[in-house]
């Protein structure tokens, strides 16, 4: 276990993001007494484990682009991964893609609230779901056991996505919208997929 945590915590892309997270995080802690703070957290949590699910199936799982470089570009952020997913520096969001939409929801969720502290809060609750999201995955594809059956489950519909059928099962943290969109389903009721292990050849 051990040994997990620590290639988990001192991988470049999450030592980087940590890093951002706790600058966020002091600067928004002498604000927790107040109510809006807490709000904008949780808006900030809310809105990544919404993207987790739409990013995933409508984004990463989008048709194979016949463009050159968006192919590359969707290879690398997740047609690669289904390909490898042992590989440690495919099971990770790449910082091109990820800072720059936290930039930029931050920007957003500014002009929306004009509140620098707000602000700062819901950075901190859309990179803290972000880091928890990360550890999720990583711990998907590693010979490690989660303590909860919640975390069992997570894990083994994961792992169904990747080696059954790549159309179900896009949560990595939480299975709500799976369940709401029905793309959740036990195992035995899907037809193994021939294009998991390679979404690029998908028809």
């Amino acid at each position: 276990m051990n040994k997990y945590v620590k290639e988990f915590i001192t991988f470049p892309d999450v030592v980087i993001m940590g890093v951002i997270f706790l600058g966020v995080t002091i600067v928004t802690i002498p604000h927790l007494l107040e109510l809006d703070i807490w709000i904008a957290i949780g808006i900030g949590m809310f809105l990544y484990a919404v993207s987790e699910y739409v990013m995933h199936r409508f984004l990463f799982h989008m048709k194979t682009p016949t463009n050159p470089f968006l192919l590359k570009t969707i290879k690398r952020l997740h047609f690669d991964h289904h390909e490898k997913p042992s590989d440690l520096h495919l099971l990770f969001l790449p910082m091109w893609f990820s800072l720059p939409s936290f930039i930029m929801s931050a920007i957003i969720f500014y002009l929306i609230s004009t509140d620098l502290r707000a602000t700062l809060a819901f950075a901190s609750g859309l990179i803290g779901y972000f880091l928890y999201y990360e550890w999720k995955h990583f711990v998907a594809h590693k010979p490690l056991q989660p303590y909860t059956k919640f975390g069992k489950d997570i894990k083994r519909a994961h792992l169904w996505h990747h080696f059954k059928n790549e159309n179900y099962w896009y949560g990595v943290t939480h299975t709500t919208f799976d369940k709401t969109m029905g793309t959740y389903k036990e195992q035995d009721q899907v037809e193994k997929s021939e294009t998991a292990r390679n979404l690029e050849n998908r028809t």
